[in-house]
């Protein structure tokens, strides 16, 4: 029988998106390489709203750096390792650590929404520098009901006071078969984290299909249209 979310289930989706959610997420540093950067530094204010239904999302990793970065993903490209870690079970560590090892990465944060987890609906919002000359933003996070399909901007232009919003499809790692068993997934109603199918695996990033009921989700509540997230971006103010 497909799993049904309902209301009787949402203290135990809390609890169990923070305790299994994520196993890892939050032991992280945000010291990254680029505070001995010389220049003009600028802050940004950084928001997603989840704008699913049903699905939540990871906290989300957050670097800016300059246009000499390599991007996060290409589509239709094997994910890196980091970003699998995210796209699968949402372990934002060894991304965290790479981007903090990168010479063209000015800052990293973890982007929380109030319990952890970003909850439908929910809106999250971090502040974040930029120095030098790092004027691009990336970011990635993963949708917890799924094997391994995750949001992300992808070396976006840094925007002006005005600010500007970004809408993100579901991307799929390609890193595990979309089974849609429980066994292999990480959010609720499941709590499966760490365990992987990659017998079948795409292989390469791409634009996810969704939930397609072929497993032990319920596509009506766990499948969405894109975009499945909001991304604002704008600078607060420069020091």
């Amino acid at each position: 029988m497909p799993f049904q979310l309902t209301r009787s289930r949402n203290i135990f989706m809390l609890a169990a998106l923070t305790v299994v959610a994520i196993a890892g997420t939050f032991a992280y540093s945000t010291v990254a390489s680029g505070d001995s950067d010389r220049g003009r530094s600028q802050n940004y204010e950084v928001s997603i709203t989840n704008i699913t239904k049903s699905q939540i999302l990871s906290p989300a990793v957050v670097a800016t750096h300059s246009d000499q970065f390599t991007p996060l993903f290409t589509l239709g490209s094997p994910a890196s390792a980091e970003l699998a870690g995210v796209a699968e079970d949402a372990m934002v560590q060894p991304l965290i650590d790479a981007l903090n090892a990168d010479p063209t990465v000015s800052k990293v944060e973890l982007l929380t929404g109030v319990n952890g987890p970003i909850l439908p609906g929910e809106t999250a919002t971090i502040t974040i520098k930029s120095t030098g000359n790092s004027r691009e933003i990336s970011l990635a996070a993963m949708l917890v009901t799924t094997n391994d399909a995750f949001i992300a901007l992808n070396g976006e232009v840094l925007p002006g006071h005005s600010g500007m919003d970004f809408y993100s499809p579901a991307y799929d790692a390609g890193t595990e078969v979309n089974n849609e068993m429980c066994a292999y997934i990480p959010g609720p109603p499941c709590g499966n984290g760490g365990v992987r199918d990659t017998a079948g695996a795409e292989g390469y990033v791409y634009v996810s299909n969704g939930i397609q009921g072929t497993g032990d989700l319920d596509p009506a509540v766990f499948n969405w249209n894109n975009p499945v997230a909001k991304i604002m971006v704008k600078r607060v103010n420069d020091e």
